[in-house]
C-alpha cells in the first residue's frame, strides 16, 4: 500500500488545501463542523446537454449517411448503447439510454448484430460495471433490444479458431432460437490486406443475411471485433452485388471539442486500461485544413482501412477517420461550463477508482500514473472535489472513518462510522433527513431496533462487521415507515440523491457501492481498507 499512498499524496495536498484561501477552503471553514458545509459549487446539478436536440439531429444525420450509401449502412457502435453512465456523468442531461432512444427513431429501418469474441468466451471475461460475463451480457442485450422494439438478427462469434467453449456457446444460442455465426481469425490482421480482401480472408467468414437499410453492430465491450465484422459484411455484400456503406458511431472523444477539453480528457481517463490517447486527426487536417479530434487507434488503423476499402470498392469513401464518424454530441452541449465541471469530477472519480483497483491488485501502476497525468492536464487535483476535502477534514478532526455528500444546493453533509452504522449508512441517513427537514438529533432508527439485526448478522450469519450497511438501513427505514411519518418523509427524498457527488475516506463494501450506484450517487473512496 506504500506506493499507492505515495501516488495518492501527490494528488492531494491535505492540510495545505484546507488552510489556503481557496473557495472550497473558505466554505469549509465557515460551515458547521461535522454536519453541513456550504460549498461554492452550487451549479453541479445543472444540465449542460440538450438531450432532445441530440435525439433529433443525431437520427437525422444517420439517415443522411444511409442515403449516402444508397440505402445500406453498417453502423459500428462504440461504447454502450444503453447504460452509458460515463456519458451521462460528463454531459449532464445525457440520459444513460439516449443512444437507444435516438436509434428508436430508426427502429423500423434497423436490425442489430451482436458481436462477441471467442477469446472473451474462453476466458469468461466480465463486464465490470454489471459483474456479468460477456456471454451472459449478449443474452441480456438481446432481451433489452427486443423489449424496446428492435430486431436482433444474429450473434457473430469473432476470433474463432476452433475453441470448444465458442462451439458450446453457439449451440446454446441456437437452442434459444438465435442465429449464430463464426468469423475466423485472419493471420496478419489488420495489416495483411491482400489476405484480408480475399476468399481466404473475409470470404471465409460466415455471411449474415440482413434485410434492413441500417445494420447496427454492437458488442458487450471493446476488443470484440465489431469493425472486422462490418468490413467482412461489406466484402461479402459486394461479392453479392450490394455496395453497402460503413460508418462509426462513437460518442468519445468528441471530435469538435478542443483536444484538452475536460470532456475529452475524461474519455482518456475512462480508457486508461486500453491506453487510448486523444490526438488531432492528421488526415482530416490534410484533407480539409480543419482541426478534428480522434484517438490513436482510429488514426493508426486508417491507412489500413483505406487499403481495405480500395480492395473492396476500388476507392475509399472517406478522407479521414473523423469522416467515418456520425457523432453529433458536440453540437448538443448547451452549457459548456457545466460539462467541463462534470468532466473534471469524472477524472477525479476515475483516479480514485484506479487507486482502489490497484490496492486490490486489479490495475497496474501505469494506468494509475496515466490518470494522474490527466489530472494535471486538466489543471486539477483531488482537493478540487469538495466532498473529498470535507470527508478528510472530518476524519482528521475526529479520528474516524468519514464520508461526505454534496447536495444540489451546494450543501455538504458529512458522517462518521459508529458501533451501529457504517460511515456511508450514516451519511445516507444524514442526507435524506436534511433534505426532508428532519432534525439531525432525531434518530429514525433507534438502537433497540438495530441491535437485533446486528445479532442476526454476527451470531446467526457469521458476519464479522455488526454495523448496518446502506441496504440494511433502507430496509429498516421501509419497515418503520409504515408507522413513522418521518421515516416515510426521509425515504421520499431518495430520488433527490441522483447525480450527487460523495466521498469516503475508506474503501466501501461491494454492497454499499452498489446501493450508491443504484441511487445515482457518484462515489469516490480513498484507497484504504476499513479498520
Amino acid at each position: 500500500m506504500g506506493r499507492i499512498s505515495q501516488l495518492f499524496r501527490t494528488l492531494f495536498c491535505e492540510r495545505q488545501s484546507l488552510s489556503d484561501s481557496s473557495a472550497v477552503g473558505s466554505a469549509l471553514r465557515s460551515g458547521r463542523r461535522g454536519r453541513a458545509f456550504e460549498s461554492p459549487l452550487s451549479d453541479q446539478m445543472k444540465y449542460g446537454f440538450d438531450n432532445d436536440k441530440y435525439i433529433r439531429i443525431q437520427s437525422e444525420h444517420i439517415k443522411e449517411r444511409i442515403a449516402q450509401f444508397k440505402g445500406k449502412l453498417y453502423l459500428e457502435l462504440g461504447g454502450k448503447l444503453f447504460d452509458d453512465h460515463h456519458a451521462s456523468r460528463v454531459l449532464p442531461g445525457f440520459l444513460p439510454d439516449s443512444k437507444l432512444r435516438m436509434l428508436a427513431q430508426l427502429s423500423d429501418k434497423a436490425e442489430i448484430i451482436i458481436v462477441i469474441s471467442a477469446v472473451d468466451i474462453e476466458r469468461n471475461k466480465v463486464r465490470q460495471d454489471l459483474g456479468i460475463t460477456y456471454d451472459e451480457d449478449v443474452l441480456r442485450l438481446r432481451t433489452e433490444f427486443h423489449n424496446r422494439g428492435f430486431r436482433v438478427s444474429a450473434v457473430v462469434i469473432t476470433h474463432y479458431n476452433g475453441q470448444s467453449s465458442a462451439e458450446s456457446y453457439r449451440k446454446r444460442l441456437e437452442s434459444l432460437g438465435i442465429r449464430a455465426y463464426y468469423h475466423y481469425t485472419i493471420e496478419g490482421y489488420p495489416n495483411n490486406v491482400a489476405l484480408i480482401d480475399s476468399d481466404e480472408g473475409f470470404g471465409k467468414d460466415d455471411f449474415v443475411e440482413t434485410t434492413q437499410p441500417l445494420v447496427i453492430v454492437t458488442a458487450p465491450g471493446p476488443g470484440s471485433g465489431k469493425m472486422a465484422v462490418c468490413l467482412s459484411q461489406l466484402y461479402n455484400e459486394h461479392k453479392r452485388g450490394v455496395n453497402a456503406g460503413y460508418a462509426k458511431f462513437e460518442t468519445f472523444p468528441v471530435w469538435n471539442l478542443p483536444l484538452k477539453h475536460p470532456v475529452n480528457i475524461a474519455y482518456e481517463a475512462a480508457t486508461a486500461d486500453l491506453n487510448d490517447v486523444n490526438e488531432i486527426d492528421p488526415f482530416h487536417m490534410e484533407a480539409y485544413g480543419k482541426m478534428a479530434i480522434n484517438y490513436n487507434r482510429d488514426v493508426e488503423i486508417f491507412p489500413v482501412l483505406t487499403a481495405i476499402f480500395d480492395g473492396i470498392y476500388g476507392e475509399c469513401p472517406y478522407k479521414s477517420p473523423t469522416d467515418m464518424g456520425v457523432n453529433m454530441v458536440g453540437f448538443c452541449i448547451s452549457d459548456d461550463e457545466v460539462c467541463q465541471e462534470a468532466s473534471k469530477q469524472e477524472i477525479i472519480r476515475r483516479y480514485y477508482t484506479a487507486l482502489g483497483k490497484m490496492a486490490c491488485g486489479d490495475m497496474n501502476e501505469a494506468e494509475v500514473n496515466k490518470i494522474a497525468l490527466l489530472l494535471k492536464q486538466a489543471k486539477i487535483s483531488t482537493d478540487y472535489r469538495p466532498t473529498t476535502v470535507a470527508a478528510k477534514q472530518r476524519a482528521e478532526e475526529r479520528g474516524e472513518e468519514s464520508s461526505a455528500i454534496q447536495l444540489e444546493d451546494g450543501t455538504i453533509i458529512t458522517a462518521g462510522s459508529s458501533p451501529l452504522l457504517g460511515t456511508c449508512a450514516s451519511l445516507l441517513l444524514n442526507a435524506i433527513k436534511y433534505l426532508a427537514g428532519i432534525s439531525h438529533e432525531e434518530k429514525l432508527i433507534t438502537q433497540d431496533f438495530i441491535e437485533p439485526i446486528q445479532k442476526t448478522k454476527v451470531d446467526y450469519l457469521g458476519g464479522h462487521n455488526p454495523r448496518l450497511h446502506t441496504d440494511e438501513v433502507l430496509v429498516a427505514l421501509s419497515v418503520l415507515s409504515t408507522k413513522n411519518v418521518n421515516c416515510r418523509r426521509a425515504l421520499a427524498m431518495l430520488p433527490q440523491l441522483n447525480g450527487l457527488q460523495a466521498h469516503s475516506t475508506v474503501m466501501l463494501s461491494e454492497v454499499d457501492q452498489k446501493i450508491f450506484k443504484k441511487l445515482g450517487i457518484s462515489l469516490t473512496c480513498d484507497p484504504r481498507r476499513k479498520s
